[in-house]
């Protein structure tokens, strides 16, 4: 049985690449959004928000400079979240 951290990270990787319209082993924890799959700051902005519905959070738009790639994302809603 998958742990919290585990379903939680799935998750965020779901959205991601549901926003970026990408298949999920296209996309890894240090794949760059940006560079490697030619997201914008909309999509950015879009995952931003998403996040904050899925795990009722509040997210700070400065954050968006840190979530670049899965890992970056992931370490923004957790501490936003307090896990």
């Amino acid at each position: 049985m998958p742990t919290l951290t585990e379903e939680r990270t799935a998750k965020i990787k779901e959205i991601v690449c549901e926003i970026l319209e990408l298949e999920e082993d296209e996309v890894t924890e240090t794949s760059l959004f940006r560079e490697d799959h030619d997201a914008d700051s909309l999509r950015a902005i879009e995952i931003l928000a998403s996040l904050e519905k899925e795990f009722k959070v509040v997210i700070d738009q400065s954050e968006l400079a840190r979530m670049v790639n899965l890992k970056g994302v992931h370490e923004v809603v957790a501490e936003s979240a307090g896990w």
